[in-house]
């Protein structure tokens, strides 16, 4: 079974698939520990650069992101030059007048609920999925969202479902990751048993 550890040193060791660069997504459900497994990743691989795409949602495109994450940062990485993005505030509910800055470092990784999408997976080096069946994991995002953002999630759950639903990720995932009592375990994907095509 793959660790960590392995999972860095391979991640490192893989072609290039965005430019020079070795995108790397972590999809799964809201709630499945997404943020927290990259979080983890990044600081094996010795701190990669980490893209969440809840910086690129807004309260009215929770899916509809794609032409932004191509245009401001897939296609500049594809290029070998610094992508530069306008991180949304989900509070102040526009884009931030700053934009931050994302060199085109040997292994980056994006996290966020359909980040392994039709549209980005030409561009990856690896698909990672969180295997949390999605009940569970709105349950674990709920616990940890509190009582004061159900709405959002009454409208998160059936958004989710018909994006899954039109654009699956979990098929071509090459690995699936699964949390336990001493930590990740990395399987391999249905991709890596199948032989689906990233497409």
């Amino acid at each position: 079974m793959e660790t960590l550890s392995s999972l860095a040193r391979h991640l490192r060791a893989a072609p290039p698939s965005c430019g020079p660069v070795r995108l790397v997504a972590v999809d799964g459900h809201a709630g499945s520990g997404k943020s927290t497994f990259a979080a983890h990743l990044a600081a094996e691989l010795g701190g990669a650069p980490v893209v969440h795409t809840d910086d690129l949602a807004t309260h009215d495109e929770l899916f509809a992101w794609t032409d932004r994450l191509r245009v401001q940062i897939l296609q500049p990485l594809a290029r070998g030059t610094t992508a530069r993005y306008a991180p949304y505030d989900w509070v102040a509910g526009r884009f931030a007048d700053r934009r931050r800055a994302l060199p085109p470092a040997p292994v980056v990784l994006i996290e966020g609920v359909g980040s392994g999408r039709r549209a980005v997976r030409p561009y990856l080096a690896r698909l990672l999925w969180m295997d949390v069946p999605d009940r569970a994991a709105w349950s674990q995002g709920q616990l940890r969202d509190g009582p004061g953002l159900s709405v959002f999630w009454d409208d998160w759950r059936p958004a989710e479902r018909a994006h899954f639903a039109s654009d699956p990720s979990r098929p071509f995932a090459d690995t699936l990751v699964r949390r336990g009592p001493e930590g990740y375990a990395l399987l391999p994907g249905p991709a890596a048993a199948t032989g689906l095509p990233p497409a």
